[in-house]
């Protein structure tokens, strides 16, 4: 993928670095003992009743956090100053790059195809642990996007390990979980975010309000594919074999597989992301069309 010589994002919060207290330890893959499985609802409920904001939506990548400890709603401290300089260091650059990608892309398709103006979130890189909006951020609860503060929470240590245990990465790959992140801001732009929160409260069951979930990250998924499309039609950015390290990826992340790895069984009522299937199907349909409308997983 190309990148190198694109401009740099001004929605750059680095706080790598910070003395902001201990935690993480990695993207939290499903394990044999004490981790969470990828299907299980991580528990956030002092911020869902505080809020009235179900948990799933909040935290789109927090499946799992160390020890299943429930995330508080944190001010930032004072202490803690975010880092406005421009990173300088490559993996810094390269997610600068690639989120001003997406925003260049977003203002004018999000207009064009939608009659609503873009409004770029911030993306907030971090080690080991931050705070947000909503709650303690944590390496390992992944890459998540919160609406209430409307910004993207990344520790890219993140990158390494899907290269180490999902078998995925390539720079496409990585550019696909940022293209992600937006696309949860993007529903929330449309006003998606809000009405599934909704939905999933008058839900009758804990599978109908997984499946609201699983639609609102498919959905996630397809976005991500859409701005993909028309970033390679403006600038031919994609390059022989990315897509298909994408495609790995998302069939390596898929609900149905993480589940199979780590309890050896597959709870489809459980899943919150989709299957492998969904998650390459989704991705595709938004590579294909380049078309917001046809990422509409809530018409089926």
């Amino acid at each position: 993928m190309k990148w190198e010589d694109f401009r740099q994002s001004d929605n750059i919060e680095d706080r790598r670095g910070d003395d902001s207290g201990g935690g993480g330890g990695g993207f939290g893959l499903p394990s044999g003992g004490g981790g969470l499985g990828m299907g299980t609802i991580i528990i956030l409920g002092l911020l869902g009743y505080a809020l009235g904001i179900d948990p799933r939506i909040l935290i789109g990548g927090a499946e799992m956090l160390n020890g299943g400890r429930s995330p508080q709603v944190q001010q930032q401290p004072r202490t803690q100053q975010a880092n406005r300089e421009q990173p300088n260091d490559a993996i810094g650059r390269f997610v600068s790059a690639t989120l001003a990608q997406n925003e260049d892309v977003w203002s004018e398709i999000l207009p064009s195809q939608k009659g609503i103006k873009f409004v770029a979130p911030r993306l907030v890189i971090f080690d080991r642990v931050t705070n947000s909006a909503c709650g303690t951020a944590q390496s390992a609860m992944g890459p998540f996007y919160c609406p209430v503060d409307r910004k993207i929470y990344l520790d890219t240590s993140f990158f390494n390990d899907m290269r180490s245990k999902l078998g995925g990465g390539g720079d496409f790959a990585y550019a696909y979980v940022i293209a992600h992140e937006m696309g949860h801001h993007i529903e929330n732009q449309l006003g998606i975010l809000p009405k599934v929160q909704q939905a999933q409260q008058r839900a009758s069951s804990q599978a109908q309000a997984n499946s609201l979930s699983v639609r609102v990250e498919l959905m996630a998924d397809c976005l991500a594919g859409v701005w993909a499309a028309n970033a390679d039609r403006k600038w031919q950015i994609l390059e022989k074999g990315d897509v298909e390290k994408a495609i790995a990826t998302a069939t390596a992340i898929g609900d149905d597989r993480l589940q199979k790895s780590s309890r050896g069984q597959v709870v489809p009522d459980s899943f919150t992301h989709g299957s492998s299937a969904q998650r390459v199907q989704w991705l595709q349909k938004g590579l294909q069309t380049g078309n917001i409308d046809s990422c509409n997983t809530f018409s089926k």
